[in-house]
């Protein structure tokens, strides 16, 4: 590590501790040649896969436009920003534990929809209307169908 001060590459390492609850480390450093102090930090460099879209092109991963279509699913639906954070969190450590250099875009639709389907099933089910471009009416019957036969949301009761 260069000096600031003199420009040297001689320094050490005076005290290491963990910052920003283990995502970083922070180093107190000092300089053998001029013996000034300074302090650098050190994270991991995470690469996220690029996305592949429909029509062929690639595009870096942009976790501002995965919460930005959260946040548009979830638009005054009661569902905490903590919650939605959480999400854009899951989603991207497992688009990055997958450990692909490019994922297809589709991949990362089904895993918002998972997330949503979890959140809010209202939420999901304006993602899923978008998403798989449903036609009219009988596509968004057959998805609130498919999800109450999975347990996802409870049957209304005929009066």
């Amino acid at each position: 590590m260069y000096c600031p001060f003199c420009g040297v590459d001689d320094t050490k390492v005076i005290d290491s501790r963990l910052v920003t609850d283990g995502a970083q480390v922070r180093r107190r450093r000092e300089c053998n040649a001029c013996g000034e102090r300074f302090t650098t930090f050190e994270t991991a460099e995470l690469v996220m896969p690029r996305v592949v879209k429909s029509d062929g092109k690639r595009e870096p991963f942009d976790e501002a436009k995965l919460r930005a279509g959260l946040m548009r699913a979830l638009e005054k639906r009661p569902v905490s920003m903590e919650d939605l954070e959480a999400a854009v969190t899951r989603i991207s450590h497992r688009l990055r534990a997958t450990g692909e250099r490019e994922l297809p875009a589709r991949d990362i639709g089904e895993l918002v929809m998972e997330e949503l389907r979890q959140l809010d099933t209202v939420a999901y089910v304006r993602f899923a209307s978008v998403y798989r471009s449903f036609q009219d009416i009988s596509d968004f019957r057959a998805e609130v169908e498919r999800l109450e036969k999975s347990g996802k949301i409870p049957k209304k009761s005929k009066k």
